[in-house]
């Protein structure tokens, strides 16, 4: 646990796993039903103590056929020519049930994942139920969205999502999908597939058709299997921007549609103006958030000289208070790296930007002995030619750069092959509209940082994909003929 300054310590407060009730192993939701998959097994394991939590299965090339024809069947028979006002029905109630238990997704999140069990359960689990509310009221309105004349439904999606946030990805794209009239087959991340599975029971529980959402757990031959399918219309993906690209190059000359959400190195600027304890409470918000497991995450923290010792002072001090540990522990504020291989990741750059002549600052922190996990941190002197400026570590690693205009600071803000996100400080408005304005970053936030909404589109530019997901946005990618 990281030391507190305060004479007080926080008494732990753990919260239950006996809500959750994981089997000892799992097939594939396929046509509605739990099945045996035809491909090997995988072990899914609690990243905070190494534990084994259950066996996986790893779909194969004929268990992803299986599932296309499962949703290609629904498609054709059930959820396509269903009214529009129905399907709403079916979102609504799965919304509901996703609130209903929502401490069991909650708890089932943290262990899957190792992110503080109060993320999972103030943000993760109800922003994805306020997407299926959402995307439950655009079903009977799609004439009137304002995409075009009489859209309509693509089919079948394959979807591809990540293991920082596997709950919220998950309905990020099932709820537009399903709104729109398509039906879906989804292959969550190999490391988090419990809640994408636990949402399998929340489908049969709302009665919905079989086969209008099949999933099929595995690694990336599986998910190479849903993208290159034939009979797939419309591919989603988020993740990696490197697998971002071969996906591209495999649907690249076929009818499917393709919406890429990939990777960031996102800007946060903060100006001398700027209230000062504000824009730290920010800027942890921006970096530390999920461990740093975030797209859009603030890992580059531009700041005026002017303000840059006072800046760095407040935030070492703020991220002394940070508490490090048990991600079920509803006082924990940073949890478990997701595996071992993104740990060795982050160590790997950080010693790189160490090397590169950045200085490396990390809170005294005692971190468990068993488990993932990586204290804090802040780099300082760095330039951008650094690795450490330039490469997603997507982990708790802040790099702090210095400006001195405005022009200064968008040229530097700028200057990255991603363009997903960026922050701005500023007690200006006329400020911070023009600096938004001349970023290229797909969502630019105001005085504040890592805030979602259903309603508002995100997205980005250059490396970091193409195609928005949210708002009346996110419909467009699951609908013919609809004008983005």
């Amino acid at each position: 646990m990281t030391v507190s300054p305060s004479p007080f310590e926080y008494a732990p407060a753990p919260e239950s796993r006996s809500i959750v009730d994981i089997a000892p192993s799992y097939g594939l939701f396929i046509d509605g039903e739990f099945v045996d998959g035809t491909g090997d097994s995988f072990k899914t394991v609690n990243p905070a103590t190494e534990e084994v939590l259950t066996e996986v299965s790893a779909g194969s090339e004929a268990d992803v056929d299986r599932a296309v024809r499962a949703a290609r069947r629904a498609f054709e028979k059930t959820w396509g020519p269903m009214r529009p006002a129905d399907r709403g029905k079916y979102l609504f109630r799965i919304a509901r049930l996703l609130q209903e238990r929502a401490r069991e997704f909650a708890v089932l999140e943290s262990l899957d994942n190792g992110k503080p069990i109060r993320e999972s359960r103030d943000v993760d689990v109800p922003l994805a139920a306020a997407h299926f509310f959402y995307y439950a009221g655009w079903a009977d309105k799609l004439d009137h969205v304002g995409l075009g004349t009489r859209p309509r439904a693509l089919g079948v999606a394959g979807q591809v999502i990540p293991w920082n946030f596997p709950l919220l990805m998950l309905a990020w794209k099932v709820a537009p999908a399903l709104a729109a009239g398509n039906t879906v087959v989804l292959k969550p991340a190999e490391t988090t597939p419990l809640t994408a599975l636990l949402f399998a029971e929340v489908c049969r529980q709302a009665d919905l058709p079989a086969g209008v959402v099949n999933i099929v757990t595995g690694a990336g031959e599986t998910g190479r299997a849903v993208v290159e399918h034939d009979d797939v219309d419309k591919v989603a993906f988020t993740g990696s921007t490197e697998v971002g690209r071969s996906i591209a190059r495999a649907v690249a000359g076929t009818r499917k549609k393709l919406t890429l959400e990939l990777g960031g190195k996102a800007a946060n600027i903060v100006f001398d103006d700027a209230p000062i304890d504000q824009a730290v409470e920010g800027i942890v918000q921006g970096i530390f958030f999920n461990q740093g497991h975030v797209c859009c995450a603030g890992s580059r923290l531009l700041v005026q000289e002017s303000i840059h010792d006072e800046v760095i002072a407040s935030l070492q001090r703020r991220i002394g208070t940070l508490r490090v540990g048990d991600p079920l522990d509803k006082n924990t504020d940073i949890g478990a790296i997701n595996s071992a291989e993104q740990l060795a990741r982050i160590r790997e750059l950080s010693d790189i930007g160490e090397a590169e002549g950045a200085q490396r600052w990390q809170p005294a922190c005692e971190l468990p002995d068993r488990g993932f996990w990586y204290p804090p941190t802040i780099f300082t002197d760095v330039s951008p030619a650094h690795r450490i400026a330039r490469d997603e570590i997507f982990g708790p690693v802040l790099s702090v750069l210095t400006f001195r205009t405005p022009d200064e600071a968008v040229a530097k803000a700028n200057n990255s092959t991603y363009g997903l996100s960026a922050g701005i400080w500023s007690e200006k408005g006329s400020r911070i509209l023009k600096v938004a304005d001349q970023l290229r970053a797909g969502v630019v936030w105001a005085n504040t940082f890592n805030k979602f909404d259903p309603t508002s589109p995100f997205g980005g530019y250059k490396q970091s994909g193409y195609g928005r997901e949210g708002g009346r946005h996110g419909l467009a990618a699951y609908l013919e003929g609809a004008e983005q």
